[in-house]
Formats: structure tokens, sequence, C-alpha cells
């Protein structure tokens, strides 16, 4: 009876009882500080079987500093409870500063629809006098709601 045998592989024989299996090509090991400051005293931790696990545990938390439109900075903590939280909308959910510039953004992206779509709007910003009394409405309607704050 011939074995299995592969490249990295561990032989797998197939009348024992427990086989050890080979590790599937498709898998990571992922090892990453889950802390900004190391710790004093380096600790040993049993009985973490899962990521989720890891996180509650160690609780990974990074101040991030962002920098405004007028240069000030603001500091703010990000806290991870799960892999998803280091994605974009993980990020940009615990962050104030970056859901702020995503509603700016998506006021931006909808202007620059109506710019491309709008015939009405397009033909008066063309013609210099319509573009002026647009400007001019604008402007202040801008001023009635920062009066009206």
């Amino acid at each position: 009876m011939l074995s299995n045998y592969g490249i990295g592989g561990n032989e797998v024989k197939l009348d024992a009882d427990e086989a050890i299996i080979a590790i599937p090509q498709n898998r990571t090991l992922v090892a990453q500080k889950l802390t900004v400051d190391a710790p004093i005293k380096p600790e040993l931790v049993e009985g973490i079987t899962s990521i989720e696990k890891a996180f509650e545990h160690f609780k990974p938390e990074v101040k991030v500093n962002f920098e405004t439109a007028e240069g000030a900075t603001k500091v703010e903590a990000l806290n991870f409870k799960n892999l998803g939280d280091f994605g974009m909308k993980g990020i940009t959910s615990q962050s104030n500063f970056l859901s702020e510039l995503e509603t700016e953004k998506d006021q931006y992206q909808k202007i620059i629809r109506q710019l491309k779509s709008n015939k009405i709007l397009k033909a008066a910003l063309e013609d210099g006098d319509a573009k002026k009394a647009l400007l001019e409405s604008l402007g202040t309607l801008i001023n009635e709601l920062k009066e009206n704050k």
C-alpha cells in the first residue's frame, strides 16, 4: 500500500485510527503586536483558541492623530474587537472625524452627479448673469443657515 506524500505535507496512513492530516495550503498565520506599548513583563496567556478571544483578552487600541483642514490635530482612540474593525467601515464607524469626512465626501459626490446630469444647472453655470444670480442666491442661503444655527 502506498502512503500519501507531498512537499511540506505529513504522512497520512490510511489504516490508522487517528491520522495526521496535511495542513491546507490556503491557511495563513498572522502574528501582530496588539498593543502600542511593549509589556513591562511578558505574560504567557493560555486558553486563547480564537481570534475573538485574543481581541477580548488584549483589547487592542491605538491613538491616531488626524489633521483637520485648518491644520489642527485631532486625536481619537480606535479600538479593535474583531478583524472587521480593521477595514475602512470599521475604522470610520469608530471615528467622528472620519465619519464627518465620509459624509462630506458623499455630499461632494452628489454635487458632482448633479453638475454632470442637471441640464438646467449646467446652462445656468455657462451663462454669466445666471451664474452670478445663482451664486448670490447660494450666498444668501448660506447666511440664513448660519444665522439659524
